[in-house]
């Protein structure tokens, strides 16, 4: 006759079981759901691109844009230079 240790072990161990299961099934779910659509043009768009002007060293962050690489912004009536990410 099994011990209760035994039998406490195994209903921990099929509970287990369960959850790998599921976000295993999960992750294989997600990997095969189709992107959504762009959105229409001249919508706004959420983006992260850091800018510095050459020439004051003054910095700015987009984070909307109408499309996905937008031109960058003037300041000291010079392009500003896109800032590379730290990751």
């Amino acid at each position: 006759m099994p011990t209760f240790s035994a039998i406490i072990w195994f209903a921990v161990g099929i509970v287990m079981m369960r959850v790998i299961w599921k976000f295993g099934f999960g992750m294989l779910k997600s990997m095969t759901s189709t992107l959504p659509e762009p959105p229409p043009s001249g919508e706004m768009r959420r983006i992260n691109v850091r800018y510095r002007c050459g020439v004051c060293g003054v910095e700015i962050r987009m984070v909307m844009a109408p499309d996905e690489d937008p031109p960058p912004p003037r300041h000291c009536l010079e392009d500003m230079d896109l800032v590379a990410p730290v990751e």
